[in-house]
């Protein structure tokens, strides 16, 4: 037998497109940081527990394992290219945002790490794809005679370099390992912390 709710209760308003946009936003956060912790292979049903909803939300937003990775790196390469883009930004800034990004997601450091001088048939298009835009947002700030930009494959070389000190169990320990990465190369960066533009 259904209850049926007394005139006085109230149901609970339904904020319709708010809501999908708030659990989306709450499921890509979730992912990266159970990805940080446990790796890409984590069930789908921890990333739903952390962001607080149901499975059935999370495969209405992402209907597989590759849509919600997919999100969380556009959601990384998209905060580089905003940072690119911010008025009064130079290369250490963008590379501080470059950074927060390697220490925060174990997939985007997959796709920077890859090697993407030998053959391209094996790597995934779209990890190519966010790969190069990430290199166009870089190379954009990247002055006249840098050291990254003495060989046109040396700046995603470095890149890739740094992407493979982040490790740790620790966000701290990944940043330290991977601010004396680049202090290794020579290269300055600036503060390590999300784009907020």
């Amino acid at each position: 037998m259904t209850r049926r709710p007394l005139p006085d209760e109230r149901r609970p308003a339904n904020d319709g497109p708010k809501a999908a946009a708030r659990n989306r936003a709450a499921l890509i956060a979730a992912a990266r940081e159970i990805y940080a912790e446990h790796g890409l292979d984590t069930p789908l049903s921890a990333i739903a527990r952390r962001a607080h909803v149901g499975q059935g939300v999370l495969y209405r937003h992402f209907p597989d394992r590759a849509a919600l990775a997919l999100a969380v790196l556009e959601e990384n390469v998209g905060q580089i290219e905003q940072a690119a883009a911010a008025d009064g930004t130079d290369l250490a800034g963008v590379l501080g945002v470059l950074t927060w990004h390697q220490t925060e997601s174990t997939a985007f450091v997959g796709i920077l790490h890859a090697d993407w001088t030998g053959s391209r048939s094996a790597t995934p298009a779209y990890a190519l794809t966010l790969s190069q835009r990430v290199e166009r947002a870089l190379r954009g700030h990247l002055p006249h005679g840098h050291r990254l930009a003495a060989q046109p494959d040396d700046l995603m070389i470095a890149v890739g370099m740094v992407s493979g000190a982040v490790t740790g169990p620790t966000r701290e320990q990944r940043e330290r390992r991977a601010l004396a990465a680049w202090r290794l190369l020579g290269v300055e960066v600036g503060p390590v912390r999300p784009f907020e533009g």
